[in-house]
């Protein structure tokens, strides 16, 4: 996909988010999850593949629950710098809001020797739709696999796999970033002053809330 699509939709002049860098660390495949305060609350997975952070949107977050599935929606490439991206990005800016880096770590194909083999069968895997990996977060561990879904080849589904680090209650109650132990609404009233920054405050404690609120009343989604 390349970082065209990515550098289109931003003005860098405006707003906090790193410019295109296709340097590669070479210290091992990096993945990050941020949850973003934009139009609608959701948590952005990236996987570092092919010297970029392929992206995916989850509206309702990823789950360590092997019986639960979710929506994951690809979107542009981001440049590896995005991987420590935390902030306030402006209005007026494409995906305007707060974002905290919920977590973050390394991960590698589960049948992968070294970092090459795992790059090699994690983009086989991307290009087939059926994306096996294990992930070594804060939050996140253990095995899971995206599955494209539908014929655009933006609709996938984010699976946890079965094993030691699965668990039926739900991570996303744990709510501050794995960086600065900051929520969304600390990282937003910490951001530069904007017109309508109250508004979007009581936004952002009002979708925290509700989201607290489905965690404690929903039922987990069937496979």
């Amino acid at each position: 996909m390349g970082l065209r699509e990515y550098e289109a939709k931003r003005k860098f002049e405006k707003t906090p988010e790193p410019e295109p860098d296709l340097h590669r660390p070479g210290s091992g495949l990096m993945f990050v999850v941020h949850k973003h305060a934009a139009r609608a609350l959701h948590y952005d997975l990236r996987l570092e593949l092919e010297g970029v952070l392929k992206s995916w949107a989850i509206p309702k977050g990823p789950s360590l629950d092997p019986s639960v599935k979710r929506l994951a929606v690809m979107v542009e490439d981001h440049p590896l710098a995005y991987r420590e991206f935390e902030g306030v990005i402006p209005e007026g800016n494409y995906g305007a809001g707060s974002v905290i880096i919920w977590d973050k770590g390394f991960y590698r194909h589960p049948s992968a020797l070294d970092e090459n083999e795992s790059e090699k069968l994690l983009l086989a895997g991307l290009r087939k739709g059926d994306l096996k990996f294990v992930l070594a977060g804060k939050k996140l561990k253990g095995e899971f696999a995206l599955v494209k879904t539908g014929k655009d080849g933006k609709s996938w589904l984010l699976l946890k796999k079965k094993d030691r680090h699965a668990t039926g209650g739900d991570i996303l109650g744990e709510n501050r970033s794995v960086v600065s132990a900051r929520t969304l609404e600390e990282v937003f009233e910490a951001g530069p002053g904007e017109p309508s920054g109250q508004k979007k405050l009581e936004q952002i404690r009002l979708r925290e809330a509700l989201e607290s609120e489905e965690l404690q009343d929903a039922p987990a989604e069937p496979m």
